[in-house]
């Protein structure tokens, strides 16, 4: 039998998060190494109480869960002086409750998690992930990259490990979800991005990197909306296709966090709808990652945890068009501004070279957003494997 793919997930949940969390219990090729809970939608606490919470729910106890830093890393030196951080940042900080609710779970009610948190850090249970799976690790990040970029400050080599990392993130040459121009995962905590890309970037310069990252910005994202009509068709179906009393059960609790949703974006003039951008990110890494292990290899992955990584590939040139799942991308050179009064968090795309550096990422621009909805509605309506 084929291994599974070993996957580590950083989020930070989070109603969309939480789709997220659902749609991974439903794959049966997954073997989920870890899941670091990020401050970001709500602070770090409460993601923590939050992912544990869902994954309890869900029956899925099991997958370990690590606890992030509670603070982004422009904040840390500085968290005994709250207002100092204010200062030195610009901002203070804050969360996403009006968006997510205050728990940031919407309405939904979970149980107490039945087992402890891990006392391994976020930061060095991605460290051990990558050391665990070298060249095979899948790294999905759907909250702040804080975490990530703390694991890089232990093991400067991590990325030579990874399989590929997949970013949900930023907005490029486009209106913000957070300040004008800036996406709220980035914005939360820039200089993670900023260091996670910069450190990604120096690992393809020495020719080791097997994949460089993909970021998914929140207009292609917020093309994929779920609505009250497709979560009643996932509910029905749910029930017409015979899924357990405990599916049943997520997916009633994920239809309570939605309907806070769905609120929120009718009050910010949206319509009464959702932008689910979390879910996604995950399917198309995984979507992904099933692919470029049968293509790459001919075979599907085998079950060694043995080195296997895959040799630098060629840097794509600038604004040519690449291909994921349900995507379409451009390659380009991307960074993170992390000073302007006006755009501190605003990711930069260089479509047209003037900074005079090779590309670094490859960025979804499109999504076809209704054959994902479809799938992503057929898998949950079918639920986690017997």
């Amino acid at each position: 039998m084929p291994a599974a793919l070993p996957l580590f997930l950083d989020c930070d949940p989070g109603i969309d998060d939480a789709i997220a969390l659902a749609y991974l219990c439903c794959q049966d090729d997954v073997d989920v190494v870890g899941i670091a809970a990020s401050g970001g939608n709500v602070a770090t606490a409460q993601v923590v109480e939050n992912t544990r919470g869902w994954l309890s729910l869900a029956g899925r106890s099991d997958i370990p869960v690590h606890a992030g830093h509670s603070l982004p890393l422009a904040w840390r030196v500085l968290q005994m002086d709250p207002q100092a951080a204010e200062t030195a940042t610009g901002e203070a900080l804050e969360y996403a409750d009006l968006t997510h609710g205050e728990s940031g779970r919407g309405y939904a009610r979970l149980p107490a998690p039945s087992t402890p948190v891990s006392s391994v850090t976020a930061a060095q249970a991605w460290v051990d992930a990558a050391h665990a799976h070298p060249g095979q690790l899948l790294g999905v990040v759907i909250g702040p990259a804080t975490n990530l970029a703390l694991a890089l400050e232990i093991d400067p080599e991590l990325p030579s490990l990874f399989k590929r990392l997949f970013i949900m993130g930023g907005a490029f040459n486009y209106r913000g979800n957070t300040h004008p121009t800036t996406e709220w995962n980035v914005t939360f905590d820039p200089e993670s991005t900023a260091q996670v890309l910069a450190a990604f970037d120096r690992t393809r310069q020495e020719e080791r990197l097997a994949h460089l990252p993909v970021i998914a910005p929140i207009e292609a994202t917020e093309a994929v909306e779920m609505t009250p009509e497709r979560l009643a068709t996932i509910l029905d179906g749910s029930s017409a296709g015979g899924a357990d009393d405990r599916w049943q059960s997520v997916l009633a609790q994920l239809a309570e966090a939605l309907r806070f949703y769905f609120e929120f974006h009718e009050t910010d003039g949206l319509g009464y709808l959702a932008h689910i951008h979390d879910p996604f990110v995950l399917a198309c890494a995984l979507s992904w990652a099933r692919q470029d292990t049968t293509t790459s290899t001919g075979t599907e992955l085998e079950g060694s945890d043995s080195d296997s990584r895959e040799p630098s590939a060629p840097v794509p040139v600038r604004g040519s068009a690449g291909d994921l799942p349900w995507a379409s991308t451009l390659w380009a050179p991307v960074d993170v501004e992390l000073t302007g009064t006006l755009t501190r968090g605003e990711t930069v795309a260089d479509w047209l070279g003037r900074w005079g550096r090779p590309v670094n990422a490859e960025i979804i621009r499109a999504i076809d957003a209704p054959a994902f909805l479809d799938h992503l509605s057929a898998t949950l309506m079918k639920g986690p494997p017997a």
